[in-house]
């Protein structure tokens, strides 16, 4: 399911996109909304992935994206420990090696 907060960013209304239906067998009806006929909400060129958001206003409704906007638009999950540890052991790596490291924590 695609989040919300997606289509606030891509300033994307809900009630523009076409109703899902409530409950389908995985795939079966995405697989059916392939069908060359939808475009992509990011850049308009026909979709390739069918996903669906569920919004309280809205209920579900068809998300449709092509690859390429489907990459560029997919959340990425941050590192969720400390970077602390990788860090050092990478300056520690480069230093071994003679290489200067310079990273974006470093404040540059």
């Amino acid at each position: 399911m695609v989040d919300a907060a997606l289509l606030r960013s891509l300033a994307v209304d809900p009630s523009e996109l076409a109703p899902a239906p409530p409950w389908t067998p995985r795939g079966s009806a995405g697989m059916q909304r392939l069908d060359g006929r939808h475009p992509c909400v990011r850049c308009g060129r026909p979709s390739t992935v069918a996903g669906v958001v569920e919004t309280p206003e809205h209920g579900r409704r068809w998300v449709d994206r092509c690859v390429p906007c489907l990459v560029a638009t997919t959340p990425r999950g941050r590192p969720q420990a400390p970077l602390t540890e990788p860090l050092a052991v990478l300056r520690e790596a480069a230093r071994t090696v003679g290489v200067a490291l310079t990273t974006a924590t470093d404040g540059v």
